[in-house]
Order: structure tokens, then sequence, then C-alpha cells
């Protein structure tokens, strides 16, 4: 298949809260903004944020929501502490597998965000 890009659409109950939080905590740029999406740019993709979506109060199990968004990072600790003076609430802030280290937090819908510190021996890593 040849394509340009990769995109990544999430549909959401709390659409201005998770504008704000995609924009403002993560600190993604946005690409462009219609009157029922906004669009942010990723290396190689973008993040679509749509409304139209299911909410939750609680972070979403895998039945309700199968699609994990992860954001592979240098130094974890860094980017959690980063995260977190802006105002980020993690679930968890180190959980270790053999391939990496992980720090999951939850957008306000719910929908599950990992940031990773990544070894060799990762599925995600090129080899």
């Amino acid at each position: 298949m040849n394509f340009r890009e990769f995109g990544l659409i999430v549909f959401t109950e709390n659409y201005e809260e998770c504008i704000t939080f995609y924009k403002d905590i993560l600190k993604l740029p946005v690409r462009n903004v219609k009157s029922t999406l906004v669009s942010f740019d990723l290396p190689h993709g973008y993040l679509m944020v749509e409304q139209g979506g299911v909410g939750s109060d609680e972070a979403k199990d895998r039945h309700q929501n199968p699609t994990v968004i992860r954001f592979d990072v240098q130094d974890l600790d860094r980017e959690v502490h980063q995260l977190e003076s802006r105002g980020a609430t993690f679930k968890e802030r180190g959980l270790e597998f053999d391939w990496g280290t992980i720090a999951v937090l939850s957008d306000p819908d719910g929908n599950r965000i990992e940031l990773g510190e990544l070894n060799d021996s990762s599925a995600s890593v090129r080899s």
C-alpha cells in the first residue's frame, strides 16, 4: 500500500476537554481546526480528535476501547514530571516489562495513553 501519512482518529464525548488535554497538557501542535474536529501534528502523521464518541469517567478497559495511544520517549521520568507539571494525572508511573517501561494516563474521555521508554527488545523497534 502506498500512502502519504498515518492518521489516528479519536471520537470523543468530552470534546472541549479532550482538545485542551492534547493541546495544553500533551503539547501536540495543532494542525487544523474545523467545526467538529481538531487535528494535531505527529511525526509522520496526525491525531484527529473529533466529536461523536462515548466518554467514561474511569479509564476505559480493552472491551470499551481496544486501542492504546503510545508516545515513545527518550526519558520517561522527565516526560512524566513535565506532564504532571501541566496537570496530567498518571495511573501508573513506571510499569516495567522486558521490552521497556511505560507510564499510563487517560484523556478526559478515558482513552488509555502510554508514554514508553523502550529498549531494543521491543516489538516496535525497527529490526
